[in-house]
Order: structure tokens, then sequence, then C-alpha cells
């Protein structure tokens, strides 16, 4: 039954006493007048968070280090803060996070940069860079808009309708600022122990980023604007497909005195989005190559419920603390074994550097406020 359709029983009641006041004295209402019925609330569930995390080995595509025996350092340590808020209403839900990632040395910030046999950023002396990324999903379920459970079937819960938004900006040197939309269906299926598991088929179109290794003048690219460079730097990739799915249970199987704990999880994938200076052709003489599909994922976070345990039920998922795993290969599309800023020069051969894929257990602290 909807949220609205419960609304029917409630009114009718209230008619039929509203109708028996009706012979009572004037002086007797004020007494016996029905309370008003209570609206169905806007929002059924409003959630914010913060969080803290610390990845101790993530990567950023073009940062590393080759150091003098031959070998490349391509991991960096990130401090994370984030921001996030999750919502139902009566015809669906929203999520949004912004989150700071703050680099240490090897992933340095603008201009700090070291141009040598290839790209290689200097790690020290130079202060870590910033970046700021901010995400968006909304939903609108089909068995609320139009008061039905026809999208309910055994597990599946609802289908709904998905729209989304992703942008960041970083300080690096070659100043990426990524926009991109989103839209398609969300699949919601039931979990035991108050699980969830989310997937949704989506359309991904990254219409706008900055590059400045692919800049006319910049001392990364080739003479000819729009074939070895871009006059602005900004590109433009052809809309492709995407996967997004999530998962979330409790681990309700365990004896009374140990349910603190849940696992959670996402896996992403982003398909070939032309090549990665788009609208540049493929050239590899120009160090412009095709994409690839981007997998981001972290398939497993565990988290302990430290305010329940040690406040009560009451306190349920006010204050958590996890450990995760991270993976995430070919980052923002980019061809790991191919790309330029993924490839390095050592001696003779280009070889693989290792930015371009992120693998990585991290952990961190969240506060419901």
């Amino acid at each position: 039954m909807s949220f609205r359709s419960k609304a029917f029983p409630a009114a009718a009641l209230s008619l039929a006493v509203l109708a028996s006041a009706s012979f009572a004295s004037a002086a007797d209402m004020p007494v016996k007048a029905v309370k008003p019925i209570v609206d169905v609330p806007f929002f059924f569930v409003i959630d914010d968070r913060v969080t803290y995390s610390y990845i101790p080995t993530a990567a950023q595509p073009g940062m590393f280090t080759v150091n003098p025996d031959g070998s490349i350092n391509s991991k960096t340590a990130k401090q994370v803060y984030s921001f996030t808020h999750f919502d139902a209403w009566q015809y669906g839900t929203n999520f949004f996070t912004i989150s700071l990632f703050k680099s240490d040395h090897n992933d340095p910030a603008a201009p700090c940069i070291n141009a040598g046999v290839s790209v290689t950023f200097a790690p020290a002396n130079c202060a870590g860079a910033t970046e700021i990324y901010g995400l968006f999903r909304s939903t609108f379920g089909f068995n609320e808009i139009f008061n039905t459970k026809a999208f309910s079937i055994g597990p599946l819960r609802n289908v709904s309708f998905e729209v989304g938004m992703d942008a960041n900006t970083e300080n690096r040197f070659f100043g990426a600022a990524k926009r991109d939309v989103v839209a398609g269906l969300q699949f919601a299926f039931d979990l035991p122990y108050k699980g969830y598991f989310n997937v949704a088929p989506l359309v991904y179109w990254e219409f706008y980023n900055h590059n400045s290794f692919a800049q006319c003048n910049s001392g990364f690219s080739g003479p000819t604007a729009g074939v070895s460079c871009l006059t602005d730097g900004n590109t433009s990739f052809k809309p492709t497909w995407a996967v997004e799915t999530n998962y979330y249970m409790d681990l309700g199987f365990l004896p009374p005195a140990y349910q603190f704990f849940s696992i959670s999880g996402r896996a992403a994938w982003y398909g070939k989005k032309g090549t990665d200076t788009e609208p540049l052709p493929f050239n590899p003489a120009f160090g412009v190559f095709n994409t690839a599909v981007e997998f981001n994922s972290e398939p497993i976070r565990l988290t302990f419920d430290a305010s329940k345990a040690f406040w009560g039920p009451k306190y349920t998922h006010f204050v958590d603390v996890w450990v995760a795993y991270r993976y995430w290969q070919n980052k923002f599309g980019l061809d790991h074994n191919r790309a330029f800023a993924c490839t390095a020069v050592v001696g003779a051969a280009t070889v693989t550097n290792g930015s371009c894929t992120e693998s990585s257990v991290y952990s961190g602290i969240t506060v419901k406020f």
C-alpha cells in the first residue's frame, strides 16, 4: 500500500467522528474536537554524515617519480574529508557527497613539476595536491509515481528512473575540471538482514574536462591545433554506457552480543568514450590514445557500529569505524597500458608507470549529525 492510500481510512474515520460531534452543544466542541490529521512528511529519512578516511597507497594518473635505479613510485597517500547527504521522500531518493582529497608529496600541486625524459614529478619540497569531488544521484520510483506494486516482484523491490551528475576540480599541473551527467534506470533488490542490492544501467556523458597536457603551447603536445593539441585544453567526450552497483547488509546472523557489524560495497563500469583527449583523433605519434573501460570499485567495506556497541541501540550508526578495499583500474578512462599519463620511458623502453591503477586497503570514521 502506498503512503497516499494509507490516508483514506484515517480520513473516513475523522468524518465519522466529526458527524457525531455535530450533535454536541457549542460549549462541548473545544473539548471533543478531533485533532487534525497529521500530513505524511515530505521526507521520510534524512541522513547527514561527515567522514574522515586515509588511503595509504592511492594513485593519480600522470603523477609518479622514477627512482635512480629505474624503479617507478606511483603511490601517493591521500587524506579524505567528506560530507554525505541521503534522503528518502515520497517518490524516490536523493544522494549527495562532496569530498576533499589531500595528497602527499608524490602527487604535487601546481606549478611543481620536473619535466625530464618523461613527465616526472618531483616529490621533494612540493606541497601535495588538493582535489574537490562532488557527486549526486536521484531516483524516482515507478511504484511511488504510479501508486502501484507492479514493479515489485520477488526480491525486486522497485524500478526507478535515475539521474545524476559528477564534478571535480584539482590544483594539479594539468588543472582537471571534470563535469559529467548520467541517466537511466535503477533496479532495487532486497537482501536478508535489512540488506539491499541496487544495479543501475546508465547513459554516461562526460561533456567537459580540462587537460593542459593536450593544450597547445603547453610543452606536452604537438603544434597543430585540432590534430595534435587543443587550443584551450578542453576535452568533450562522447556519451557512453555505464553500470553502477551498490549493496549493504547487516551481519544479522551473528550472535546478538556481536551484532555491531555490517558489510557494504560498490562497483561501477564506464564504457569507452572516444580518445583520451577527445575530440583529438587517435594518433599515438602525438600521444593521443583511445580510452578504455573504467572500473571503479570498493568491493567490500566492513563497518563497526561503535555508537551502538558503547551507547546502545538508540544510537545505531551514529559513529561508524570501518575498513575497506579500493580497486580502480583505467582511472578516468585512461588506458593503464598505453595512455600518455599512464606510461613512462625508462632507459629505451616505454613501460606502465602504475599511476592509472589504484589498489589500496584504507579505513575511516563516519559521524552522523
